[in-house]
């Protein structure tokens, strides 16, 4: 072997996310190849994702169809979660009872649309279930079906509903490409002399959305946006007739543009505004081989604001909660190019119906409806909630395959130099070095524990001999390893239930061989 004096280091800053679309030699170091239960960081690195629980371990009441588990809704509102399940609506809190609000509103396939808004100084929430009548809720939790009281006809079953400029729209009903909107600052009003009317579009409405003073229509197979402030100067536009939406559950606003789920991808409204119809550029061609995988059984997501995240979920109705699939995709500045864009990771182990992110008394809060009657909250704890057990949250950050400058070279390696920060007293993690793309006929050692305090403590805040004192508060592991080989990977798994922690960046510490 080498004399330890020609030790080489690779010094490796994780950013970039999941990247499914390159080859080893194209790929980034920072990149993953494979980045399972861990979200890329606003704040650097990948962060391993926080669990979830039971908002309120009482199950949500069946409801008149008595044989659905599915929540149909999750909705943030008045400090307090409203829920739907076998047609019947409940509000509740943490603990107690569901307090049940009103029944027999008709049950879905599909998680109901809704918008909180304030025509008249009072906050209400109005839900459309595509089964049956709109309907509101106040903040003093008064019900009020949508049956066209002051004039006019009621769209009898919509899907969609969305307030624009005092109006309140309602799309999908029994025409998928008509449109209906109320007469200002009332939702019940549909009479056209007091403003109310309604336009057709040449595709089935999937979705909708206000964005920018403009009511954006997401159709099948074209977008169209809603200009104007009133009936007298409404005007449809279209946005693109090649590009649609597959679902309008993964519609959502994130850093000032409007995420959605296209056929060929995820995709902006403010990247079709700035470059048109026809080059209109997806997002996720990174992540293309995931997007392809999406089933439609029930698309949902929701954003977390303070971390700049959109997640897509995508479960399979019938599967287990287990293998149920996600994707996360955080808006971050790329410390490896300085430039802004969307870095992904995958999700596996939660399984919503429905969800919601909102602020009750100033908190951000993420709550979603389960399959199975039970409501979740996200960004708790360090298992995934499964009614009232709890599964393991397995985690997996894996780098591409580092041939560390020459492919032809054999590294023999000496240590790895692990920048990692715990975000509690323990880190239980595995670490592999892997050789020559998992080659069977390469020797692969065995996985190494990583322990670790956490971050930095200050002398006389911990006990002396567990805590890390002098450092900077992110720590850097001199880790020894042993082993050879063409191409280096490193990778890192997680599922020992304990607290969160971040992979920073790592340096590979090797002498060079022989050229083969």
């Amino acid at each position: 072997m080498p004399a330890t004096d020609l030790i080489s280091p690779y010094v490796v800053s994780c950013a970039g996310g999941l990247v499914l679309n390159k080859d080893v030699f194209s790929m980034a170091p920072g990149e993953a190849l494979i980045l399972r239960n861990f979200e890329p960081d606003i704040k650097g690195g990948y962060r391993r994702v926080n669990g979830t629980a039971l908002y309120n371990s009482t199950i949500v009441p069946q409801g008149t169809s008595t044989t659905s588990l599915v929540i149909d809704c999750a909705i943030i509102f008045n400090g307090q979660i409203i829920v739907a399940r076998g047609g019947d609506i409940h509000r509740g809190t943490t603990t107690g009872s569901w307090t049940s609000l009103t029944t027999g509103l008709g049950t879905s396939t599909r998680a109901y649309d809704f918008e909180k808004y304030n025509f008249n100084g009072t906050d209400k929430v109005i839900i459309a279930t595509g089964h049956s009548a709109a309907f509101t809720i106040d903040n003093s939790w008064n019900v009020d079906i949508i049956n066209a009281s002051e004039g006019g006809t009621a769209p009898t079953n919509p899907k969609f509903v969305k307030a624009f400029q005092n109006h309140m729209f309602y799309a999908g009903a029994t025409n998928p490409q008509e449109v209906l909107f109320s007469a200002p600052f009332s939702e019940d009003d549909f009479n056209t002399a007091d403003g109310a009317g309604s336009f057709k579009v040449d595709s089935n409405v999937v979705g909708l959305r206000v964005f920018r003073n403009e009511l954006f229509i997401f159709c099948e197979d074209r977008i169209y946006k809603l200009l104007g402030s009133s009936s007298a100067d409404f005007a449809v536009q279209e946005v693109t007739r090649n590009i649609g939406c597959r679902d309008g559950g993964s519609i959502q606003e994130i850093g000032g543009d409007v995420i959605f789920l296209a056929p060929d991808g995820l995709r902006t409204i403010a990247g079709t505004a700035r470059i048109g119809d026809v080059e209109l550029g997806s997002i996720s061609r990174q992540i293309q081989a995931r997007i392809d995988e999406i089933t439609l059984d029930r698309v949902s997501s929701l954003v977390i604001r303070d971390k700049s995240q959109y997640r897509l979920f995508y479960p399979e109705t019938n599967g287990a909660q287990g293998s149920s699939k996600g994707i996360i995709g955080v808006l971050k500045s790329n410390v490896n190019t300085g430039q802004i864009g969307f870095e992904y990771s995958d999700m596996i182990g939660i399984k919503p119906a429905c969800a919601d992110s909102d602020f009750i008394s100033n908190v951000e809060t993420q709550v979603f409806g389960g399959y199975d009657g039970y409501i979740y909250k996200m960004e708790v704890g360090n298992t995934f909630a499964n009614g009232t057990s709890t599964d393991t949250i397995i985690a997996t950050y894996r780098s591409p395959d580092m041939v560390l400058g020459d492919p032809g070279l054999r590294k023999y390696m000496q240590r790895v130099n692990l920048n990692y920060e715990g975000e509690g007293t323990t880190v239980n993690a595995d670490l592999a070095v892997r050789y020559d793309y998992d080659s069977q006929d390469t020797p692969q050692p065995n996985k190494i524990t990583l322990t670790s305090a956490g971050g930095a403590t200050l002398y006389g805040t911990a006990l002396y001999g567990t805590a890390l004192y002098g450092a900077s508060g992110t720590p850097l592991i001199r880790q020894t390893v042993e082993g050879s080989g063409f191409a280096v990977a490193l990778k890192i798994d997680d599922r020992n239930q304990t607290d969160s922690f971040s992979v920073k960046g790592f340096q590979l510490e090797f002498t060079p061989g022989g050229r083969r």
